[in-house]
């Protein structure tokens, strides 16, 4: 049980460290939901085995997807509000994440070179 948590919460702190951009850019949506799986996963196993009758394992998965969905919410509003836009001569609008000129993307997702 306890190699089994511990197991769970490497693997999210791994991949959290891991989480970034294709651009060398962290990105806040993969990293707090790796951490948010990892945390949920624990959890879920540690409330898991501690309910009458309950399965760890169970509790580990349930735990570490309604950990990972929220962290990932959380993380992509994080990307949202780390991004500022402009507007360029001809009147098309592109933002930049944390006021890096050199990574910028049109409205549609392209990157801006």
């Amino acid at each position: 049980m306890k190699k089994a948590i511990l197991a769970i919460a490497a693997a999210g702190m791994m991949a959290s460290a891991c989480a970034s951009d294709g651009y060398g850019g962290t990105n806040e949506t993969v990293r707090q939901g790796a951490v948010g799986a990892g945390i949920g996963a624990v959890a879920g196993a540690i409330i898991g085995n501690n309910v009458g009758g309950g399965n760890a394992a169970t509790g580990a998965l349930i735990g570490g997807a309604i950990g990972g969905t929220a962290g990932a919410i959380r993380g992509s509003n994080q990307d949202r509000a780390n991004q500022q836009r402009y507007r360029d001569s001809n009147g098309g609008y592109y933002y930049c994440y944390d006021g890096r000129q050199n990574e910028c993307y049109w409205e549609n997702g392209q990157r801006r070179r």
